[in-house]
């Protein structure tokens, strides 16, 4: 289709079989081992670490330092700094991405306090957002909050 393509962007790493569809935009410096499948118009943020033989449903988001786990399956938005592993799971943070990425323990405690909020303290996602901006937890609690807000197709749960 005119005016559409698939962007790539720089110092990625990018697997044997693994497939990127039409449409889709790959940061920079982003992992794609093998055997990964992206369906068209699907989105990774920089940095983001996808496994083998991981399938993202077409139109997902994938945020920044994020991490999909070995045949992962996902058909929600993952958010930034997340680990999601199985069918739409959440399970953690990428603490080691955080750490290498540069983030002081201070930024990983509020990054911390937001994943609690959004995925353990039995609130909805709505609840969990009003309760983060309250908290005002800082630059990577936004950069969350902001992914949340652009998702189409909603968010990955917690395991």
């Amino acid at each position: 289709m005119e005016g559409s393509a698939t962007v790539i962007g720089d110092n990625n790493f990018i697997m044997g079989y693994s497939h990127i569809a039409h449409d889709c935009v790959i940061g920079d410096e982003v992992v794609i081992a093998n055997g990964a499948l992206l369906a068209g118009h699907v989105h990774i943020d920089d940095q983001a670490f996808i496994s083998g033989n991981v399938v993202i449903h077409q139109f997902c988001e994938i945020g920044r330092l994020a991490m999909l786990s070995g045949v992962a399956r996902v058909s929600k938005g993952v958010p930034p700094f997340m680990t999601a592993a199985e069918r739409n799971s959440v399970v953690g943070l990428n603490v080691v991405g955080l750490k290498r990425a540069g983030f002081t323990p201070d930024e990983r405690v509020k990054i911390k306090r937001a994943f609690k909020l959004l995925y353990h303290s039995g609130l909805n996602v709505k609840q969990a957002v009003e309760e983060i901006k309250r908290e005002e937890l800082g630059p990577g609690a936004e950069e969350i909050l902001s992914f949340i807000a652009r998702s189409n197709r909603g968010i990955c749960g917690a395991a």
